[in-house]
C-alpha cells in the first residue's frame, strides 16, 4: 500500500477544505449567523491574505 499523496493531490485537497470553509462562512455572514467579534477576525484574515497575495509573486510551472 503506498500511502504517499502525490503534491498536487493534497493542494488540491486542502483548497476543496477552505474553500467549502469560505463558503460556510459566508453563508454565515450573510445570515447573520457571526457575532461582531468573530466577523472582525474574519475581516483582518481576508485582509491580511489579500496583501500577501498581492504582495507575493505567483509560482507557475513552465510550459
Amino acid at each position: 500500500m503506498n500511502s504517499v499523496i502525490p503534491r498536487d493531490q493534497a493542494i488540491a485537497d486542502a483548497r476543496a477544505v477552505l474553500d467549502r470553509a469560505r463558503l460556510r462562512i459566508a453563508r454565515d455572514r450573510a445570515a447573520g449567523r457571526l457575532s461582531p467579534e468573530h466577523d472582525l477576525i474574519i475581516r483582518r484574515l481576508e485582509r491580511q491574505q489579500r496583501r500577501n497575495r498581492a504582495a507575493a509573486p505567483v509560482e507557475r510551472a513552465a510550459a
